[in-house]
């Protein structure tokens, strides 16, 4: 019996797949700049800017809780939000220097997306009420009596420093990612692509025609909170 020869291992081959799609990507990056926006325009008593800066950002929570249910499968919070399990157990390895094979979300990271799209949703949904008698008044401001108003200002005020720490984790965790495990995070948000090996399937992506569709709506309800009032 001839004996059979070794066949040198190869590298899995790799193709450029959309994890992303562009609704997500504007999401991101459109929360990522209207956040400073809000603390500036709030530090200097632009109420102007803060209220419509306020809108567009209620609009951009609307419209991604929407396809978080009906979007790409990505975007869907089905797809990310596992237990707390496979979420420790992420972190076990959270500095191991490993390829990123990950098609949207890795489990810890999914929680950390669903915690900062409920302090932003929470920090918004308040901003409606609150009034400090300087420069901030809510379009339900009127609506509501006094304690409750004092309230929503100290809320308003504690979520976002919360908000904040949210975000510096965010940050200190893509850093850790690139460091440590060397997979970058922040290209794929950019380009909405990653390399993946050829045997992973390409998650499904829903057309832009229903994100029109759900901005359109997601617009008019963040208009309608502030026209209402």
């Amino acid at each position: 019996m001839r004996p059979v020869p070794d066949v040198p291992v190869r590298d899995v081959p790799v193709w450029d797949v959309p994890v992303w799609d562009l609704p997500v990507r504007v999401f991101h990056w459109g929360t990522a700049a209207l956040i400073p926006v809000l603390w500036a325009s709030e530090r200097w008593n632009w109420l102007d800017v803060h209220v419509w800066a306020g809108i567009a950002l209620l609009a951009l929570v609307l419209f991604r809780l929407m396809w978080g249910v009906v979007g790409s499968d990505t975007a869907r919070f089905a797809r990310f939000l596992r237990g707390p399990r496979p979420a420790l157990a992420h972190l076990r390895g959270m500095f191991r220097h490993e390829p990123d094979h990950a098609i949207g979300h890795n489990p810890a990271g999914g929680w950390m997306v669903a915690l900062l799209l409920l302090l932003v949703t929470a920090e918004c949904l308040i901003g409606v009420f609150v009034n400090n008698d300087v420069a901030d008044a809510g379009p339900l401001t009127e609506l509501a009596p006094t304690w409750l108003l004092n309230l929503a200002t100290d809320l308003h005020w504690w979520l976002f420093q919360a908000l904040l720490g949210a975000i510096a984790l965010h940050l200190a965790a893509v850093l850790a990612y690139r460091v440590a495990k060397g997979q970058n995070l922040v290209g794929p948000m950019v380009t909405g692509r990653k390399p993946l090996p050829a045997d992973i399937a390409a998650p499904r992506m829903v057309g832009l025609g229903w994100a029109a569709a759900l901005a359109v709506v997601a617009g008019g309800m963040a208009l309608g909170v502030f026209w209402f009032g």
